[in-house]
């Protein structure tokens, strides 16, 4: 007997938790802390909006709801990317 096929990965981005400071990132099997201080555009996000990421490729961050982009290093490595919002 065979086992059935394993279904689509639906947990490869995930936003774990949130504080008053920033929130929580969970990517497979890696784990990020976004500050607002560096991340603004996330501030002011109902849970809602800000919980609704994908990972359109494995380089690629979206939030639909926020309409926000960001590249999945830039999470890791954010002093690689110096431009800050002005937000």
């Amino acid at each position: 007997m065979t086992s059935a096929a394993l279904g689509k990965d639906i947990s490869a981005v995930e936003v774990t938790n949130v504080s008053k400071h920033g929130f929580w990132l969970l990517l497979g099997e890696r784990e990020a802390f976004l500050p607002f201080e560096q991340f603004p555009w996330f501030r002011d996000a109902p849970i809602g909006k800000l919980v609704n990421v994908q990972l359109p490729s494995s380089h690629h961050l979206y939030w639909p709801d926020l309409d926000v982009d960001l590249a999945v290093e830039s999470v890791f490595h954010p002093e690689q990317y110096p431009l800050v919002s002005r937000l």
